[in-house]
């Protein structure tokens, strides 16, 4: 899997240049701003490109709205952003546009090397992967009309762990539950979001930006 990583800390770019390496990732660039990542994302048509929100010149949203050009642009390059805080407006900007292979996580959860590679993955492969911090904090921003209000606690539990972009298998392992009980919840999720018959991929994708909207 082709990766190009787009951050302007020296150090930090290329320990993540490492780290993907070591993974068995093909790192085809290292770029230090958004202009480069664009120019790179032509150039090498990567899987995934890696790009931190804040860069050159404003440290505000250059990787952002890079981030959004790339998706508009080449849909099937998958990106997965990093912050350094959580920045939810960012997150759901880019994922209610088109949730498949999108990815964001806080820099820190670079320091969990097999969870951030699988999520790499994830992306890679037209999956998503979202912060648990950054869902936290958009579950306490729910609307007093709320979509998920019929959702069982242990639904939501599934529905949370979807968001983040685990499998059933995943969800099983991380709730020590049959996987037979999660399909139930899954199923059970979707039609209490009332999402019609259709591919399980698809209807994951949508169930999760259900959450994410609520």
């Amino acid at each position: 899997m082709r990766v190009v990583i787009a951050e302007d800390s020296v150090l930090l770019r290329e320990g993540l240049a490492r780290v993907l390496s070591d993974g068995g990732f093909e790192v085809v660039a290292q770029t230090a701003n958004a202009d480069e990542l664009k120019k790179a994302v032509r150039r090498f048509k990567p899987d995934v490109a890696v790009v931190d929100v804040r860069m050159p010149p404003t440290q505000t949203d250059e990787g952002a709205r890079a981030a959004l050009e790339i998706r508009a642009e080449q849909p099937d390059v998958g990106v997965l952003l990093l912050s350094q805080v959580i920045e939810a407006t960012h997150a759901l900007a880019l994922i209610s546009e088109r949730p498949d292979g999108f990815g964001y996580l806080l820099k820190d959860r670079v320091l969990e090397i097999d969870d951030f590679l699988e999520a790499v993955r994830r992306v890679g492969k037209g999956g998503t992967a979202i912060d648990p911090e950054v869902i936290g904090q958009l579950l306490g921003r729910r609307r007093e009309e709320d979509p998920l209000g019929e959702l069982t606690p242990r639904e939501r539990e599934v529905l949370t762990l979807m968001a983040e972009g685990l499998s059933n298998r995943g969800i099983c392992e991380k709730l020590v539950v049959s996987p037979k009980t999660v399909e139930t919840h899954v199923n059970s999720i979707f039609g209490k979001l009332d999402l019609m018959p259709a591919t399980d991929e698809h209807r994951r994708v949508l169930a999760v930006l259900a959450f994410l909207r609520a």
